[in-house]
């Protein structure tokens, strides 16, 4: 079957035999409807602006009204106050110094232990030798399973200077301040922990608020900055520690460490503090002591957090963080040039002592929990 092929005339032809009328489709005149559309369009628009300004005004007060507040808060910061009184600065309720400053709420931390009583036990080197037998607590286990018993002394035994072995002499030492050093960067890894909590809260409650205003002045952070006090807030190499207290006390036999529980050797040109045997009429600086050693070791760590000499130091720690790498005693080492006056020739000794004494062991070791909450650090 052939099928017949039909043209556009003839099909109009046909249509038009049955009736139907065709007729070209008249063009409809767009641009008045385009117009008045347009016209429409824009009127709806800038009515829904002038809506929306009308409707986030009190908002957007609101909103300026806190960023002036928030900006005077920055702005009107406290001297730092703690620097001061690490580099034996006296202090003064001069100008300088924020009229909202609390300076004892400040120091409070670090020296609340000059409130204790006075009847601290000193218990001598054969004592603590059979306590740290009794409890287990030697540095092979310690290096091994990466475990320290939390047990806490205050003083040193005055028999230090007299123990012949240097050997035996520098595991006491060790076996002491080490956990002191742990408790510390224990405290400073829950303030942490609670910190970048705070951080990644959209709304912080009014304790919340206090707890960081009281971490500000802590931590000298003068203009309330939170990546500054970040940096600021963090622990101390654990191995580093150790080296500075070997060098400062010589492994606690020191004057300063066994009469002020003095570890670090930091000086003050004010407060109670031991002078140097020696030292020129004339010198107005003094050793800092301290009530117990755990005081000292926190007042260290603050110092190396807070002080201006040390700012190269917390930046290499917050860039190994940043880089995901281990806070290395043996690489901070190379920040403490200022931290005395022999310069770099302090931090070959103590990358020296580090080394001989095999202290990086000691980094990442943990104090066993006294608490649920110093749990979670394990």
């Amino acid at each position: 079957m052939i099928k017949k092929k039909f043209d556009l005339d003839e099909i109009k032809k046909i249509l038009k035999k049955k009736g139907f009328i065709i007729s070209r489709k008249k063009k409809i005149n767009l641009p008045s409807i385009n117009n008045d559309i347009k016209s429409l369009y824009f009127t709806f628009i800038a009515s829904l602006v002038v809506i929306s300004f009308f409707f986030f005004l009190p908002s957007l007060v609101d909103f300026q009204k806190n960023s002036i507040l928030a900006s005077v808060e920055i702005e009107n910061k406290s001297k730092s106050n703690l620097e001061k009184v690490l580099k034996g600065k006296p202090l003064d309720n001069s100008s300088e110094v924020d009229e909202g400053l609390n300076i004892k709420n400040l120091f409070e931390d670090v020296f609340k232990f000059d409130q204790l009583p006075t009847d601290t036990v000193r218990l001598n080197a054969s004592t603590i030798e059979q306590l740290f037998k009794d409890t287990n607590y030697n540095l092979e286990d310690v290096r091994k399973t990466k475990l320290v018993k939390p047990i806490a002394l205050s003083l040193l035994p005055e028999e230090m200077k007299m123990i012949e072995s240097s050997t035996k002499k520098k595991n006491l030492f060790i076996k002491i301040i080490l956990p002191l050093i742990l408790e510390e960067n224990n405290r400073i890894k829950l303030d942490r922990k609670k910190l970048f909590n705070v951080l990644n809260k959209n709304k912080n409650t009014n304790l919340e608020k206090k707890w960081l205003n009281l971490k500000f002045k802590q931590y000298g952070v003068l203009n309330k900055d939170l990546s500054t006090l970040k940096i600021r807030m963090d622990e101390i190499p654990v191995s580093l520690a150790i080296a500075q207290a070997a060098k400062e006390t010589g492994w606690g036999t020191s004057r300063f460490a066994l009469e002020g529980n003095a570890l670090f050797g930091q000086w003050t040109w004010s407060g109670e503090g031991i002078k140097p045997a020696g030292a020129d009429n004339d010198t107005s600086h003094k050793v800092m002591k301290f009530k117990i050693l755990k005081s000292s070791v926190r007042a260290y760590q603050r110092n190396l957090n807070t002080h201006s000499s040390y700012k190269d130091f917390r930046l290499a720690r917050a860039e190994l963080r940043d880089n995901k790498m281990k806070v290395d005693g043996l690489i901070l080492a190379n920040y403490l040039d200022k931290y005395a006056e022999t310069g770099k020739e302090y931090v070959k000794i103590l990358k020296k002592i580090i080394k001989q004494n095999n202290l990086t062991e000691f980094d990442d070791v943990k104090l066993l929990p006294s608490s649920k909450k110093l749990k979670s650090l394990i």
